[in-house]
């Protein structure tokens, strides 16, 4: 079945059967639309004006359309007979005109819809007013997804179409000479409802209304009414010509799209990451709550501008050159991945964010939405673990300075202790000899034995301070012990997918610790283990209570230690790595039992490494005193 024309179509092939030049310009005087007769009687066919100024082809020498245009802009309805007027072609007319403004729902005046009859042609005209009564009911009576219905001047129904029957359930028979309040709610009816509408468009012109209206069988449908004044060809008022459609099903459609729209951008305000919906050009078509706290911008600074403004230089200039590039070749550079740029606050400060563009195209058009987390705190974070954990293995060379120094002074002081002993009985034997050379080698030999004595002492005086380091302590969280040494020994771990974790129960008493050596000896004590599992590792530390101590373990599935090298672990200079001094644990061995605990090694119980260590744990006095 052949389907029906849409509306518009309709009114116009009425219209371009109507014997009256119609046109209908917008409030800059340009065509929205014009009917065939139109073109022919201002010598305009086959033309299409469409969006062009009406005086830029009709010119108006005296001026005296252009007066007549302005005051009906202004909101009179013009009108004038038998007027003598010259066509742009060189034809010749009397015609009678009509100007009147029309107003959209707002009722503000969008325009003016101009008539114009030749009544040089009375006598065709009236035969084709004849045809077009024809054709007119033929139309109507098609017309039936539209209820098509006339009104008498009393407001009483005199033509009612098969789209009227089908819409309201009365049929023709039933309504022809009934007053058109049949057509209303009781409720409307009781509101003076109809008389009120009809007065409206008859003094307006035009009415258009919006509302629910009753089936004389099934309840009721929303209706979008148009109500027109009618008016004979001497300009007096016949009646009213109605059009009503049913919306029902298009208003629902229409909340449902509002409703979905609404929750979607509910749903991408609350989402922490910023989103940027750009168009071909690069302008800015959406911008989300958090892309508004992100860049320091309200949505309505940006919409409608090159998303190049968020951007510093070169970036800004380049932007436009990016996407020309992509539609032209079709070749994803950034499109689907994650990359890090630098962006620009409204107050001009930069900042680092992961961007990931995606691609719609949808409607005739082509979006890319921007999804933009900021890197600034993570990364920043990432900068201070990297001071932490620069700052612990300074601290840790620092460490094996000292110790290498004690370890120095330990093996140092005999030697030199013997050195002084051989010079100085050297210097006794020569004093028997009265002879000049033996005499200078003897104040040699003493002068060496007192420097001899003077480098024991100088490494004597390092051994013991660095042996006396007081140490300061304080009271500490296993769990956060752990937990920040871990953090910091981590650092590019999770790069590698190695996996740390610390377990430690809240239960577990408070230590009291020196923070910066025991956080040295756990940052040790990871960092081993991290190097010594491989991809996929899994490294844990977990934290239980021995009678006074505190018992910290850190457990790797890697390798484990050869057997070989169990026994000789903890001794300075006898790590396998082949760069460090191999002071380590050696180190780690010291803090630990300067803190009264002790370090030790064995093999896990399924395969790789654990290192446990104790510390002791605060006792309920300390933490009374405390």
């Amino acid at each position: 079945m052949k389907e029906d024309p849409p509306p518009d179509e309709i009114a116009w092939l009425l219209l371009d059967h109507v014997p009256v030049a119609v046109a209908l310009l917008d409030g800059d005087l340009r065509y929205i639309a014009c009917n065939q007769l139109w073109r022919a009687v201002v010598g305009l066919e086959g033309r299409n004006l469409v969006g062009q100024a009406h005086f830029q082809l009709v010119p108006d020498h005296k001026g005296k359309w252009s007066a007549v245009f302005r005051r009906a802009l202004a909101g009179e309805t013009l009108s004038g007979e038998l007027e003598w007027i010259v066509w742009p072609n060189g034809a010749e007319d009397w015609i009678d005109w009509r100007v009147t403004p029309w107003r959209d729902r707002a009722g503000e005046t969008g325009g003016l819809l101009v008539f114009f009859q030749r009544r040089t042609e009375q006598v065709r005209s009236r035969q084709r007013a004849e045809v077009l009564s024809q054709e007119l009911n033929l139309l109507i009576d098609s017309a039936t997804q539209y209820a098509i219905y006339m009104l008498d001047r009393a407001g009483r129904i005199v033509i009612w179409n098969a789209g009227a029957e089908r819409l309201c359930g009365w049929c023709e028979d039933e309504v022809l000479g009934q007053p058109s309040d049949i057509l209303f709610d009781q409720s409307d009816r009781d509101q003076n409802l109809p008389a009120r509408q009809l007065a409206e468009a008859r003094e307006k012109g035009c009415l258009q209304w919006r509302g629910w209206r009753p089936h004389k069988q099934n309840g009721r449908f929303l209706a979008d009414v148009m109500i027109t004044r009618i008016d004979d060809r001497d300009g007096q008022f016949v009646g009213f010509g109605q059009v009503v459609r049913d919306v029902t099903e298009e208003d629902r459609r229409a909340r449902e799209l509002e409703t979905n729209e609404v929750q979607l951008r509910s749903i991408l305000d609350s989402v922490p990451d910023a989103m940027i919906v750009i168009d071909e050009q690069g302008l800015i078509r959406s911008f989300s709550k958090a892309a508004e706290k992100l860049f320091g911008y309200d949505e309505g600074e940006v919409l409608g501008r090159n998303v190049s403004m968020l951007m510093p230089s070169p970036d800004r200039e380049r932007h436009d050159s990016y996407i020309a590039e992509y539609r032209d070749t079709g070749v994803k550079r950034v499109i689907g991945q994650n990359r890090r740029v630098v962006g620009q606050r409204k107050d001009g400060t930069q900042f680092p964010h992961e961007l990931t563009v995606a691609e719609a195209v949808g409607g005739g058009r082509r979006l890319f939405t921007g999804f933009l987390r900021d890197l600034s705190a993570e990364e920043a974070a990432e900068a201070q673990l990297q001071e932490l954990q620069d700052e612990l293995l300074h601290i840790s060379r620092v460490s094996a300075v000292g110790t290498l120094a004690t370890a120095l002074a330990h093996e140092l002081n005999q030697p030199l202790s013997a050195i002084t002993s051989y010079v100085q009985t050297s210097a006794s034997l020569l004093r028997a000899n009265e002879d000049e050379v033996l005499t200078l080698i003897r104040e040699a030999l003493d002068e060496a034995g007192e420097e001899a004595l003077r480098a024991g002492a100088i490494v004597r005086r390092l051994r013991e301070f660095v042996s006396r380091g007081e140490l300061e302590r304080t009271v500490e969280s296993p769990a956060e012990l752990a937990e920040q040494a871990c953090s910091i020994a981590t650092v590019g771990a999770q790069a590698r997918g190695i996996y740390c974790q610390v377990t430690i129960p809240d239960e577990i008493p408070r230590v009291l610790v020196d923070r910066v050596q025991i956080q040295q000896v756990l940052f040790n004590l990871i960092r081993n283990a991290l190097e010594a599992v491989g991809k996929d590792g899994q490294v844990s530390i977990v934290a239980s209570a021995e009678g006074t101590m505190t018992r910290f373990s850190v457990t790797d599935n890697g390798p484990g230690v050869p057997p070989d090298r169990v026994s000789t672990l903890f001794e300075p200079f006898a790590g396998s790595k082949t760069q460090g001094m191999g002071l380590g644990l050696s180190i780690c061995r010291t803090i630990i039992e300067a803190h009264g605990g002790r370090l030790w090694y064995e093999p896990s119980l399924e395969h790789g490494a654990a290192f446990h260590f104790t510390v002791p744990a605060l006792r309920e006095y300390e933490v009374m005193d405390d």
